[in-house]
Order: structure tokens, then C-alpha cells, then sequence
């Protein structure tokens, strides 16, 4: 499973280069091995995500995370690179915290609320027209029999989990991290994955808060079927 490590973690050599004798943070370790870093602090605080060979091709999420952050709140990229032990992207901290830090586990309402509200704001932010990418159904490697109609074609975030919106001290959301699979879908994409991730890292019971906060009416069809996609692995 995705998640903290719990166990110690082996800092790949070019991770512990570019600390260049700053802390070293294992924040995230994905389901095929990759790895983020928390390096340093404050001026010198960067996040370094490595992924091994095979793994995810983090310069797909650079040339996403650029293209976004002229009209959204994302991290900046300060460094791309690989070799033949892995690839690397490293990027400079935002301000805030996880919607799934300790703090926002004990106050879930706030934190839903800013997820569904941040959601909003980045599906009406960003333009279908010149995004470059799909992430629709088709595009994914999925079935377009049986899928169902398009409710509004979006910039979907394309793993809108609660971990990757960010809030400030007051609950309020800040910013999108982890846009590796940023583009143009139904929003449900990421509604039905966004409300399904309320149960994960909540508990039950703030799914309809969600929508209420990004601002639509539940859709059982559509939130069932893209639930389908996301546990099948088609993304």
C-alpha cells in the first residue's frame, strides 16, 4: 500500500547528493517502489521524488507541472534528471500541509471541505482548450462501451486523493501536488476518486460533504464506474 514509510527506508545515492548535508525526510513511498524526500528547511526546502527503473516517467509530471502552474497553485520543478538506477524530480515546498496530516485526520470536516472546495476551483481554473493531455476513458486503456455519458469535460487532477491537496493554518486549501496524470476527463474522474479517498483517510460518512463543497449533486453511475476504472488500474 501507498503510504509513510513505517519501515527504514534505503536513500538512494543521488537523493542523499542533492541533500548535500541537509535532513533527509522519507515522506512517501509509493506501490511499485518509488520514493519522495523531504530535503532541508526553510529557504532550502524541496520535495525529491525517485522512482526506480520501470517506475513512473517523472518527466511526464515536470512538463504537467508546468504547464499548470500558470493558473493553478503547484509545486515548482528546480531539477529533473535519471540514470541507470532510477529517475528523480525535485521540486520547491509549498506552503502548508497535507489534508491528511495529523492535524486534518482530527478535524475531518475542514479538511473535506477544502478538498471539494480546492477541486472546484482547479477543474474550473485550468482550460480544456490547449491541454495537451487525455485522461479520458479511451486514453487510459479503458472501455468507452458501457461508460457513461460525459457529465463535464475538465482538467482533471488525475489522482485526486485527499494527501494531495494542501491546506493552510486556518483549513483553507492552498495547492495540488502530484500531478503525474493531469488531463482532460469527465470530472467524476476525480470526484469519484476524490470522495472514495474521504473513506480511506476519514472514515465513512463525508462523501456528500465533498460534493457539497466542490458544489454538485451525487451521481451513483458515474462515481460507481470510475471507482471501476481507478481499482482496476487503469490510469
Amino acid at each position: 500500500m501507498a503510504g509513510r514509510p513505517t519501515t527504514p527506508v534505503v536513500v538512494p545515492a543521488v537523493v542523499a547528493e542533492v541533500a548535500a548535508g541537509r535532513r533527509v525526510d522519507p515522506v512517501w513511498r509509493n506501490e511499485l517502489g518509488g520514493l519522495t524526500f523531504e530535503l532541508g528547511a526553510g529557504d532550502e526546502h524541496v520535495f525529491m521524488k525517485w522512482s526506480p527503473p520501470g517506475g513512473p516517467d517523472l518527466a511526464v509530471e515536470a512538463e504537467r507541472l508546468q504547464w499548470a502552474r500558470r493558473l493553478v497553485v503547484v509545486p515548482e520543478v528546480v531539477a529533473l534528471g535519471a540514470d541507470d538506477e532510477g529517475s528523480w524530480l525535485v521540486t520547491v515546498a509549498l506552503p502548508g500541509t497535507s489534508a491528511t496530516a495529523p492535524r486534518w485526520g482530527a478535524e475531518p470536516t475542514t479538511a473535506v471541505d477544502a478538498i471539494g472546495e480546492g477541486l472546484r476551483a482547479l477543474h474550473d481554473a485550468l482550460p480544456v482548450d490547449g491541454c495537451p493531455w487525455s485522461w479520458s476513458v479511451a486514453a487510459r486503456g479503458g472501455s468507452e462501451d458501457g461508460a457513461p455519458a460525459i457529465d463535464r469535460m475538465v482538467v482533471c487532477h488525475g489522482d485526486a486523493c485527499a494527501p494531495n491537496t494542501l491546506l493552510d493554518d486556518r483549513g483553507q486549501w492552498v495547492g495540488h501536488v502530484d500531478l503525474g496524470h493531469l488531463g482532460i476527463a469527465d470530472r467524476w474522474a476525480d470526484l469519484a476518486v476524490a470522495t472514495w479517498s474521504t473513506v480511506w483517510n476519514y472514515g465513512p460518512g463525508h462523501e456528500a460533504r465533498l460534493l457539497d463543497a466542490y458544489g454538485v449533486r451525487p451521481d451513483h453511475e458515474r462515481t460507481e464506474f470510475y471507482r471501476w476504472l481507478w481499482d482496476h488500474g487503469i490510469d
